[in-house]
C-alpha cells in the first residue's frame, strides 16, 4: 500500500471514530463542546450526566446509557492506541481535535460499579477578575491584593481542592497579567494540557510530551534560554516544583502556578514534598523566598457560584490578607 493510500485510510478511520463518538455522546452531550462556558461534563456510574459552566456551578443535564459510556471509552482507548479492560479499567488522555483536546479520564467496573468519564474541556472564555467579584467570589478589598501583588510582580500560588476552579482562576490572573503586558515583557507557559490562556503580544507556550520524554523539569530548564520576564506553569505535581522554584527566584519575578491542596499552609507543604521528589533536603527557605502568595480557592456549595477565594496568604508576612 502506498503512503498516500494509507494516509487516506487512516483519515477515514477518523473521521468514523469522529462520527461514532458523536452519535454515541448524543446531541445534547456534543453540542456542549460548542459551548464556550461549560468546563467539564461528568456521567456517573450510574448514568446521570453533570455539566459544570463558568460562574454558575455544576448542574444536572440527563441520563447516557452504561452501555454507550463502556463504547465511548473503548473508542477512547482506540484512539489512544491503548486498551480497556478488566485488567486495565482507566482511560486517559487527550481527546481529538474535533473535541478540542479536552482531557479526558474514564474507568470501567470492578474499579466502579458503572462505566463513568470525566471530560475537562480546555478554556475558551476567560472569567474575568472582575466577574469574580461580581459573582461575590472574591471580594474588593481581596481584588486590590490580587491586582496589585500582579502589578508589583510577584509570584502567586493557586491552591485549590479538585474541582475547585485552579486553572479558571489562573487564567482571570492571566488575563490581568495580558491587558498591562507590551512587546517587551516576554511571558513563557509550560503545562502538561493547553489549559492556560494569555492575549499578551510575546508569548510561547510549551507542552509536555510523554512520548518524546519532555517533562516539565526538562521545559523549565529551556525556558531559562528564552528570556523570560514571567513564568507561568499550569499544575505542579512532581519534582518540576524544584526547578520552578529556582526559575521564580533567579530574576524571573511575577510567575502564576497551580497547586493541589486545601489551604495554604498545606501548600508550601506539599511544595516542599514535591521538591524532595528530586532527592534534596527540605526547601523552606527557597520556598519562602520564591513565593509570595498564595491564593486559596475553595468549593462552597453554599455559594450561587460554587466557589470562593478562602484565603489570600502573604507568605513573607506569614499571615491571611483582604480579610
Amino acid at each position: 500500500m502506498s503512503a498516500n493510500a494509507q494516509d487516506q485510510q487512516e483519515r477515514q478511520a477518523h473521521v468514523r471514530r469522529i462520527e461514532q463518538m458523536r452519535r454515541i455522546l448524543g446531541q445534547d452531550i456534543a453540542r456542549l463542546f460548542d459551548d464556550s462556558s461549560v468546563v467539564e461534563i461528568m456521567a456517573n456510574p450510574d448514568g446521570q450526566i453533570f455539566v459544570e459552566r463558568l460562574g454558575s456551578g455544576v448542574a444536572h443535564l440527563g441520563e447516557i446509557d452504561a452501555s454507550r459510556v463502556q463504547s465511548l471509552l473503548g473508542l477512547m482507548a482506540d484512539y489512544l492506541h491503548t486498551t480497556v479492560s478488566r485488567d486495565r479499567p482507566i482511560v486517559e488522555g487527550a481527546m481529538p481535535i474535533e473535541f478540542l483536546r479536552s482531557r479526558f479520564a474514564g474507568a470501567i467496573p470492578p474499579m466502579v460499579e458503572g462505566a463513568s468519564f470525566s471530560i475537562r474541556l480546555p478554556a475558551r472564555s476567560v472569567y474575568t477578575l472582575e466577574q469574580y467579584v461580581e459573582a461575590g467570589i472574591i471580594t474588593a478589598a481581596q481584588l486590590e491584593l490580587i491586582t496589585e501583588a500582579v502589578a508589583t510582580r510577584k509570584n502567586i500560588l493557586v491552591s485549590g481542592g479538585t474541582g475547585s476552579g485552579k486553572t479558571t482562576l489562573s487564567n482571570a490572573l492571566i488575563d490581568w497579567i495580558s491587558r498591562m503586558s507590551d512587546m517587551g515583557t516576554r511571558i513563557v507557559i509550560i503545562e502538561d494540557t493547553r489549559e492556560l490562556q494569555c492575549t499578551a503580544p510575546n508569548v510561547v507556550q510549551f507542552l509536555t510530551d510523554d512520548d518524546a520524554n519532555i517533562d516539565m523539569t526538562r521545559l523549565l530548564k529551556l525556558t531559562l534560554r528564552y528570556r523570560p520576564d514571567r513564568i507561568l506553569v499550569g499544575e505542579v505535581r512532581d519534582k518540576a516544583a524544584l526547578a520552578l522554584l529556582k526559575a521564580w527566584n533567579t530574576g524571573h519575578p511575577g510567575g502564576i502556578a497551580t497547586l493541589h491542596a486545601n489551604n495554604p499552609e498545606a501548600a508550601l507543604l506539599r511544595l516542599d514534598q514535591l521538591c524532595q521528589e528530586a532527592g534534596v533536603p527540605p526547601q523552606q527557605t527557597l520556598i519562602h523566598e520564591a513565593v509570595d502568595i498564595v491564593l486559596q480557592i475553595a468549593r462552597d456549595q453554599s455559594h450561587p457560584a460554587g466557589r470562593q477565594i478562602s484565603a489570600v496568604f502573604d507568605v513573607k508576612a506569614n499571615r491571611i490578607e483582604g480579610f
